[in-house]
């Protein structure tokens, strides 16, 4: 066997050394060398959200209150699901304006439960306005931002596996609790940790992620 030949052979069993371990990690390597946890790591519209926004921090009052109402509506359904529907949801809750869907009626609410761009559930589409009447009113408090900010934990979590990474927490509790005394709907303790996890509030990026730590709220550590 010549030089070059086994110098090839011996990239490539590191390469797949290299992927069996970062995969015992819970992470992924891609085709682009760069490590993901498994649910962003094949689908493209997933990997591209999880590498440009998710854990990212979300900061102004609309980013937020579309986010708090996405997670309500992906509540029993997978977020790719939510995702594909994103801009078909934009558009039937006005950019979700917090003052515009506070003014939603009957005939709104009747105009989205006939469209079939977005998860038409009555419930959820009315504890959408619910909860941006509950944004607009929040305001004289401060502000959903930083409302919502205030329930940040003093640590994150550092997960090595996706089985390491918590669905619930204290502040997620918490906050789910503190949401409802203000007269919020659909923000139940597992879907506030979802938010605080896709908002940057916590980072639960695996250890072994390229994003670990990208969100500059916390270290990569």
């Amino acid at each position: 066997m010549d030089t070059k030949t086994k110098s090839a052979r011996k990239t490539s069993r590191k390469k797949a050394n290299d992927s069996a371990g970062a995969e015992a990690r819970g992470v992924v390597i891609g085709d682009d060398g760069l490590a993901r946890p498994p649910w962003a790591a094949v689908d493209a519209m997933l990997r591209a959200y999880y590498d440009t926004e998710w854990g990212m921090p979300v900061r102004d009052e609309r980013g937020l209150f579309e986010r708090l109402s996405l997670e309500a509506f992906q509540s029993g359904l997978s977020w790719a699901t939510i995702l594909r529907k994103r801009d078909a949801f934009r558009a039937a809750f006005c950019d979700f304006d917090p003052d515009t869907v506070a003014l939603f009626d009957g005939a709104q609410v009747e105009r989205l439960l006939a469209d079939s761009g977005i998860i038409r559930n009555r419930a959820k589409i009315l504890a959408t306005v619910k909860n941006a009447v509950a944004t607009v009113r929040l305001r004289q408090e401060g502000g959903l931002v930083q409302f919502i900010w205030s329930f940040q934990p003093a640590s994150t979590p550092r997960p090595k596996t996706i089985d390491e990474i918590p669905t619930v927490s204290e502040e997620s509790v918490a906050l789910s609790k503190a949401l409802r005394e203000k007269g919020f709907s659909f923000v139940g303790p597992t879907t506030m940790h979802a938010l605080m996890e896709a908002t940057g509030i916590i980072d639960t990026h695996l250890l072994g992620s390229h994003r670990r730590g990208s969100s500059g709220v916390w270290s990569s550590a």
